[in-house]
C-alpha cells in the first residue's frame, strides 16, 4: 500500500515571519485534525529551509523539501544550491523538473537526469515533475509527451533506485489557472505513467512508486482526486499558502 503524500510548493512567496506563522498553523491543524498516516511536505524557499525545519523539530508527519537543486556538486556557480548542501541541512526532499523551471529556466530532460542523479547520490528523495501544456493536450499528444519526460530523465535508473523517486503529474494548463483536470483525467494520466513504469521495471516496481497530482488542487476537489486508485496525493501550489485550505486538502488524502 503506497503512502499518501501531500506536498505544498510555496514557490517564491512569504516573508520569513509569514512562513513561520503558516508552518505553525498547518502543523497544529495536522496534529489536531488529520487522521491516518498521510505524509506532509513543506517545499519552502531556500532561505526558509532551516528555520522551518527547526520549527518542525522531530515531527514524524511533516518534513521540509527544497524546490530545486543544482546539477553540480560544488564550485563557481553563484546563487546555486547543491544537493550536498541540502543534505547537510537534513532536508530529505527536493522538487525537480517543475514546469516553471522547464519554462522559465530552460531545464531539459538531460539536465533533469543529472539533477536526479546528484540528488539521489546525496540521499535526497526527488519529487520529479512532468506534465503537458494546453496545446499538447488539445492535440492529443499528452500521453506521449509525459511518457517521454519520464523516460528521458528517469529510465536510466535501475529498478532499486527508481523506487526512491516520487513522481508528480502536473498538467501545465492547470497550474495556477483555476482549471483542474477532472478526477478521470488525473486517474487516466497517472495510470499511463504507472503502465509506462511497469513496461520498463515490472508491475511490482511501478506499484511501489507514489505518483502525485498537481494543478489547482484545493479543498473542494482534493478528496475526489485523491480517491483515484493511481493518485497517491498531491503537489499543491496556491492552496498550500493558506493554512485552513491546505489542512482541508491534507484531510482529503
Amino acid at each position: 500500500m503506497r503512502q499518501k503524500i501531500v506536498a505544498g510548493n510555496w514557490k517564491m512567496n512569504k516573508t520569513l515571519e509569514e512562513a513561520n506563522i503558516l508552518a505553525s498553523e498547518i502543523t497544529g491543524m495536522v496534529a489536531d485534525e488529520v487522521k491516518g498516516d498521510v505524509k506532509v511536505i513543506f517545499c519552502v524557499p531556500f532561505p526558509y529551509l532551516l528555520p522551518i525545519k527547526n520549527q518542525l523539530g522531530n515531527n514524524a508527519r511533516i518534513s521540509v523539501g527544497a524546490q530545486n537543486c543544482s546539477e553540480h556538486e560544488s564550485g563557481a556557480y553563484t546563487g546555486e544550491t547543491s544537493a550536498a548542501m541540502l543534505k547537510s541541512l537534513g532536508v530529505p526532499y527536493v522538487i525537480l523538473g517543475h514546469s516553471e523551471r522547464r519554462q522559465y529556466f530552460g531545464e531539459d530532460a538531460a539536465l533533469l537526469a543529472k539533477k536526479t542523479d546528484i540528488a539521489l547520490k546525496h540521499g535526497l528523495t526527488p519529487i520529479f515533475c512532468c506534465g503537458e501544456p494546453l496545446e499538447v493536450r488539445e492535440s492529443n499528444g499528452h500521453e506521449a509527451l509525459v511518457k517521454k519526460q519520464v523516460e528521458e530523465s528517469l529510465f536510466h535508473l535501475d529498478a532499486d533506485t527508481i523506487k526512491k523517486i516520487i513522481i508528480a503529474y502536473e498538467p501545465v494548463w492547470a497550474i495556477g489557472t483555476g482549471k483542474t483536470a477532472s478526477a478521470q483525467q488525473a486517474q487516466d494520466m497517472h495510470a499511463v505513467i504507472r503502465k509506462h513504469l511497469a513496461s520498463k521495471y515490472g508491475q511490482a516496481v511501478a506499484d511501489s512508486i507514489a505518483i502525485l497530482y498537481g494543478g489547482s488542487v484545493n479543498a473542494a476537489n482534493a478528496k475526489e482526486l485523491f480517491a483515484c486508485p493511481d493518485v497517491d496525493g498531491g503537489l499543491v501550489g496556491g492552496a498550500s499558502l493558506k493554512s485552513r485550505e491546505f489542512a482541508e486538502v491534507i484531510k482529503g488524502a
